[in-house]
């Protein structure tokens, strides 16, 4: 149901649904509109949600030269004003959470609130260390499906592993077919490993909800909560039983706190 924008200098591939207040949604590593679509589906009858591939991603081309935050965030600017929206309530989650950390920077008066899941203001050793360890499972898996149930170890709880939901994503993956390639996804996580949002983060001036899985070994709470803590008037809440990607693994109870707070947002004017 998606096309591609012309937005800047890309063709943006974006899906657009729904009625109601604007909300961008913005993925992280190779994640494509795809993965929101538990959010697409189950919240179009009170927003109108944009999703869009970064670039390197999915069906948006990866132009040749330098790859930073503060381009994706540009981008995700340059596509709310090609699809005429003035102002959205953003969220992201990951990598993409930080791309709309940049963006509430870059362009303020493009956002009306953030919701940054799994997010950090700068990595810290330990993410800095699982950062490179992923560039490296990249470059010698043996496949593509032994890179996967790799990097989903760190990425889902074991509840969904145990469940069969993470053998059921990765046939999901393998099928579809415009993934990230390899050098892409290197070349976007290096624009990660060093990005430091720490001492600008306070001026961030909008509604903001801060979201850490308690069981996510990365992105881990205290990351969130120093995010959180910079930002004037922040909201901290921790998904105690999840892990990166509670959108995805709890659909239903992410999405109804994100409203709740969309909500709240939208009563306080």
């Amino acid at each position: 149901m998606g096309e591609h924008i012309v937005a800047g200098d890309l063709d943006i591939w974006t899906e657009q649904v729904g009625q109601g207040p604007d909300v961008l949604l913005i993925g992280g590593l190779g994640d494509t509109v795809e993965s929101w679509q538990f959010q697409l589906d189950r919240l179009l009858d009170r927003y109108r949600l944009t999703a869009f591939d970064n670039r390197g991603a999915g069906r948006t081309a990866m132009p040749d030269g330098p790859v930073s935050v503060e381009m994706m965030a540009d981008d995700a600017a340059a596509l709310l004003r090609a699809v005429h929206v003035s102002s959205a309530h953003v969220a992201g989650f990951s990598g993409g959470s930080i791309i709309a950390q940049e963006l509430a920077l870059r362009h303020p008066e493009l956002v009306r609130s953030l919701v940054l899941q799994s997010t950090w203001p700068v990595m810290d050793p330990y993410l800095r260390s699982w950062a490179r360890f992923i560039r490296w499972l990249v470059a010698v898996a043996p496949s593509e499906r032994a890179f996967l149930e790799g990097f989903y170890l760190d990425i889902y709880t074991a509840r969904a592993h145990n469940d069969g939901s993470v053998d059921r994503t990765i046939e999901e993956v393998l099928a579809f077919p415009h993934k990230q390639s390899a050098e892409d996804g290197q070349r976007f996580l290096d624009a990660f490993i060093d990005h430091d949002t720490t001492d600008r983060l306070p001026r961030i001036g909008v509604p903001t909800l801060v979201l850490a899985g308690g069981l996510d070994p990365t992105a881990r709470p205290e990351l969130g909560r120093a995010v959180a803590e910079r930002i004037p008037g922040a909201r901290f809440e921790v998904m105690e039983e999840e892990a990166h990607q509670p959108f995805q693994e709890v659909p239903d109870e992410w999405n109804s706190r994100v409203d709740a707070f969309w909500r709240d947002v939208g009563t306080r004017g």
